[in-house]
């Protein structure tokens, strides 16, 4: 386990990181109005692959012994094993759909595990510059300020989040929104956001009560995600030690 200098390092590292691919999809994202319908698919990869290699070239600067799992590279070489080695999860761009649209939520989400627990979560939505960052021990904080998930007990007056997943087979589709209607009688209202990692970080926030989502991406999605929402609970449920 990192102690707790580190961490505050690996963290400083994974804003820095998080900045930077900010500002690639920032640009991108106001640029994509411009762009015909083939070439805005194009983009947004290219944007996905760009701040990939961005986030990982930093990283590996600074921990030239750490491992990397990326949504672009592992999709395209098949899945990494995650080992107990110091492994940074990214997902350069969560939220592609919303990103080729201009709806403002997308982020980047970087992770970091240890001993294969996450222990280092960043997430940050450059075109509403919010900035979702947390580290095992150290709390939870939303553009530096603390953040804690909500007390609601109740699902009548629950907002919940839900995302369609990632299939479009009429089978799979049938089974979400089957269950989506069945949760929709139980709770206040639904959220289809689009990102899974920002979804987390809006429980983390208290903006929403309860994320649930079948089947989503991969570990991208969640590794920097179920950090930040573990140190914005205050009774610390969850250990670190599953």
């Amino acid at each position: 386990m990192a102690d707790s200098v580190s961490l505050d390092q690996f963290l400083a590292a994974a804003i820095d990181a998080a900045q930077k691919a900010g500002e690639v999809i920032r640009k991108g994202f106001y640029e994509t109005k411009h762009v015909e319908h083939k070439g805005q698919v194009d983009l947004v990869t290219e944007t996905d692959k760009r701040c990939e290699e961005l986030v990982f070239n930093h990283l590996k600067q600074l921990f030239p012994n750490h491992k990397f799992i990326g949504e672009e590279t592992t999709a395209a070489n098949g899945v990494t094993e995650l080992t107990d080695e110091p492994t940074w999860i990214v997902d350069p761009v969560d939220g592609t759909t919303n990103f080729v649209h201009g709806f403002p939520f997308v982020c980047v989400s970087i992770g970091l595990t240890i001993g294969k627990v996450p222990v280092v979560g960043v997430v940050f939505n450059p075109i509403m510059d919010e900035l979702f960052t947390g580290a095992q021990g150290k709390g939870a904080f939303l553009n530096g300020k603390p953040i804690q998930v909500s007390t609601q007990s109740e699902l009548v007056t629950a907002l919940l989040l839900a995302e369609a997943g990632v299939k479009r087979d009429k089978a799979t589709l049938d089974d979400a929104t089957n269950r989506i209607n069945s949760l929709l009688t139980k709770v206040r209202n639904i959220r289809i956001g689009g990102s899974c990692a920002l979804d987390l970080c809006s429980v983390a926030c208290g903006r929403a009560d309860i994320f649930y989502e079948l089947g989503f991406g991969g570990p991208w999605d969640v590794a920097a995600g179920v950090v930040i929402i573990r140190e914005a609970d205050p009774v610390k449920i969850w250990t670190s030690h599953h």
